[in-house]
């Protein structure tokens, strides 16, 4: 008898606010320790999937400054104790701007300071994991993207969806900076990549090389 041998991450996907915003609790099946990646708001629904997983929080992560991704993030991690790491500077006046009631988008919302800004090339840690950081501005100036390569795997916020791609019409976007981003630093990865975006289903980055109408193959011939 040959025991099956468990993944070294996890990942369960928490929706939160009104924009069904994609939160992420990841975690190390090794250590049992995990993060929340982008726990924009609806706090208590989070505290009860912690307690619910018997995952041991030991961190949050936020991949750019928009409210539903960040909104109670700082307060969140304030609460439960735990470092806020992300996203890269050049957010940081989105971030600054979550006490300012016209960026708020109808949501609650508080800046902070995370315990550390990241950069492309950084690696960040849950228990024994290391996910390599990409920073991919286009949707965002400061957005970054969380890659664990031995999963295949990457949460990707609001830089690519299932059939779309991130909004690049909010202050300092750049459309050209986003294809950028998908077709030159995601894309080659490897298709077989599954992902979470900020909102809507998973996807494989080959699935989306193949059918995504913004940033298939075909349309860059």
């Amino acid at each position: 008898m040959t025991e099956t041998s468990q993944p070294p991450m996890r990942a369960a996907i928490v929706p939160v606010t009104p924009f069904q915003q994609n939160c992420s609790l990841i975690w190390c099946t090794n250590t049992n320790k995990g993060a929340f990646v982008d726990p924009g708001g609806d706090l208590d629904r989070l505290r009860q999937a912690l307690v619910k997983s018997g995952v041991e929080l030991e961190k949050v992560l936020v991949t750019h400054g928009h409210m539903d991704h960040c909104g109670l993030a700082g307060e969140f991690a304030k609460d439960m104790g735990v470092p806020l790491e992300g996203p890269h500077e050049d957010d940081r006046f989105w971030i600054e701007g979550l006490d300012n009631p016209s960026m708020r988008m109808g949501l609650e919302g508080k800046s902070f300071e995370p315990d550390r800004w990241l950069r492309d090339g950084d690696t960040v840690t849950v228990g024994d994991l290391e996910l390599d950081v990409i920073h991919c501005p286009g949707h965002t100036p400061g957005h970054v993207v969380f890659h664990h390569a031995p999963s295949r795997f990457a949460i990707v916020g609001d830089v690519l969806f299932q059939g779309s791609i991130g909004r690049t019409d909010f202050p300092k976007g750049n459309h050209q900076d986003l294809i950028d981003s998908i077709t030159g630093k995601l894309f080659p990865l490897g298709d077989e990549i599954t992902f979470i975006p900020g909102h809507g289903p998973t996807s494989t980055f080959g699935h989306e090389r193949k059918t995504n109408p913004f940033v298939a193959d075909a349309k860059f011939g």
